[in-house]
């Protein structure tokens, strides 16, 4: 497993999902946003809320798909950046959606799903 190409593709995602965040209507707020309790890859707004993004890029078909890899421990560790960044935002509804960005062939797959952690 090579860290750098994995560095080099998850950032290679990030853009890619900020990218698509931003045709949607998306005001990025910040990237690789470090708190005391972890990192949110992306703090976005959208027209009703504040939201953390978190990004799984996958190469090949191997891994299944790029969201799946968002799994119980990573849920509770973006459970604990939504509680922190309710103390920078007290007023703002903070939600948590995952952007899967899939490289297979040819134009990488971007998918969306709003809300796709709760609690």
């Amino acid at each position: 497993m090579d860290k750098k190409a994995n560095k080099n593709t998850g950032n290679i995602g990030e853009q890619i999902a900020c990218d698509y965040l931003v045709s949607i209507g998306y005001k990025i707020i910040d990237r690789n946003l470090k708190l005391i309790c972890g990192e949110v890859d992306i703090l976005a707004r959208d027209k009703k809320s504040i939201v953390i993004v978190e990004v799984k890029t996958v190469r090949g078909s191997g891994f299944g798909l790029a969201q799946e890899l968002v799994r119980y421990k990573k849920q509770k560790k973006l459970r604990q950046l939504g509680r922190a960044l309710e103390q920078k935002y007290p007023k703002a509804t903070i939600r948590i959606d995952v952007v899967g960005v899939e490289f297979h062939f040819g134009e990488p797959k971007v998918e969306h799903i709003i809300s796709a952690v709760e609690g």
